[in-house]
């Protein structure tokens, strides 16, 4: 091992004998979730994929691993008085959960705007669950003046050494199945998940290299660590990741060991959303896709190697998931908005309609308006959903109306 690398892990705050303690602790009661080839996305990228199925905990999120490890190194003082924890969703289901199981109280308090599913997810499993704050910072604020007052404990979603430790038994499962991995690619908040999974890939098997990815919108450890200004700001469909301060013991080791951060656009995550979907059968939240999409983002950085991905989460609301879904149709051509500029009489419609039906194109919804619109009184605007094979069908579409003299243009792209 290179004599710099092992100082900086003697050095670290977490090291690999914290990360198997705390895989001791897990045993049996957090599921080792499996670790796939991926033949699909291998051949797509060029590189040698394998996933870790984080989003098929029962929680569907690997937050419960280090919860678990930090709940059961309370004491029973602290047990009896319970715990409360600041999170948008994953932290605070894992918490709520094994808080539960222990026979602790826990209280959670989620920002205003979280996911349906999670704050519901969060409640089933017997927490209470408090909504403040705009964001995720005004919810720890809020948080922290509750744990004072009720002599609570915090339990920080990655800011602990537990927490660190409890995360990074992914990697020593990671690894015990596919050793000859070259790098771990993994989704990057507050830095708890990568950490963890650094110290115990690092020590393992020095030469191998981790990238973290964060989202565009929120590159609070890219900034930290490039020493960039980039902007926090708006709503990210990773909002699992969507976080402004990232820990100190997490920016320590991060520095120290994570080779590289790499950021990626909301398009990207959809693109890889959708992927996993259509290809793996497998639902995750918008940070758990995170990992792929930097790969299908720069395939040439990592064409021939062994990729480790962790699918973080699984979390996402049907309607938001639905919107993505719907929103890759339209991108990939598959789903169209048609709108046409009609005379108002008889057979107009049922001409564009008859082009539309011999061309294959499969209408979806149809939709006329005579009032809100600054065409002549005699006219109509009509707007056509058409779903088509591929981008290719859609342009033949287009060349039949066309060739029809049906004039068209084409959103939805």
């Amino acid at each position: 091992m290179n004599e710099t690398l092992t100082t900086s892990l003697e050095q670290l705050p977490v090291t690999l004998r914290d990360i198997v303690t705390a895989a001791g602790v897990l045993e049996g009661f957090v599921k080792r979730t499996s670790f796939e080839h991926s033949r699909t996305l291998s051949d797509i990228t060029g590189a040698n994929i394998w996933l870790k199925f984080e989003n098929l905990q029962f929680t569907a999120t690997f937050k419960e691993r280090g919860a678990l490890n930090r709940l059961s190194g309370l004491s029973a003082d602290e047990r009896r008085r319970g715990v409360i924890a600041c999170s948008a969703g994953n932290h605070a289901q894992g918490v709520a959960y094994h808080a539960a199981n222990l026979s602790i109280p826990a209280t959670i308090v989620m920002p205003v705007g979280t996911p349906t599913v999670k704050i519901e997810n969060t409640r089933r499993h017997g927490a209470d669950v408090i909504e403040g704050g705009a964001t995720l910072e005004e919810a720890a604020a809020l948080a922290t003046g509750i744990c004072r007052q009720q002599q609570l404990t915090f339990v920080h979603p990655y800011d602990d050494a537990l927490i660190v430790a409890g995360q990074g038994t992914i990697a020593l499962e990671m690894l015990a199945s596919v050793p000859e991995l070259d790098v771990l690619i993994v989704p990057i908040g507050g830095g708890g998940l990568i950490s963890g999974m650094a110290v115990a890939a690092k020590t393992i098997k020095p030469s191998i290299e981790i990238i973290g990815v964060q989202a565009t919108l929120y590159p609070s450890m890219y900034n930290l660590i490039k020493g960039q200004l980039l902007p926090m700001r708006g709503d990210t469909l990773a909002e699992g990741i969507a976080v402004k301060a990232p820990g100190r013991i997490t920016s320590q080791i991060v520095r120290a060991l994570v080779d590289d951060i790499l950021l990626v656009s909301e398009q990207q995550i959809e693109h890889a959303l959708s992927f996993l979907i259509t290809i793996e059968k497998t639902v995750t939240e918008g940070a758990g896709a995170a990992g792929l999409a930097a790969v299908l983002a720069d395939p040439e950085r990592f064409k021939g190697r062994a990729l480790g991905l962790v699918l973080s989460g699984g979390n996402i609301d049907t309607r938001l998931l639905s919107g993505v879904l719907t929103r890759q149709l339209a991108r990939e051509g598959r789903l169209s908005q048609l709108k046409f500029d009609i005379v108002d009489r008889p057979g107009q419609l049922g001409m564009v309609v008859e082009v539309l039906g011999k061309s294959g194109a499969n209408i979806v919804e149809v939709s006329h308006q005579r009032i809100f619109t600054d065409l002549p009184a005699k006219a109509v605007v009509l707007e056509v959903v058409i779903e088509t094979k591929d981008r290719s069908h859609l342009a033949s579409v287009i060349a039949a109306l066309k060739a029809a003299n049906i004039d068209v243009d084409v959103g939805g792209h």
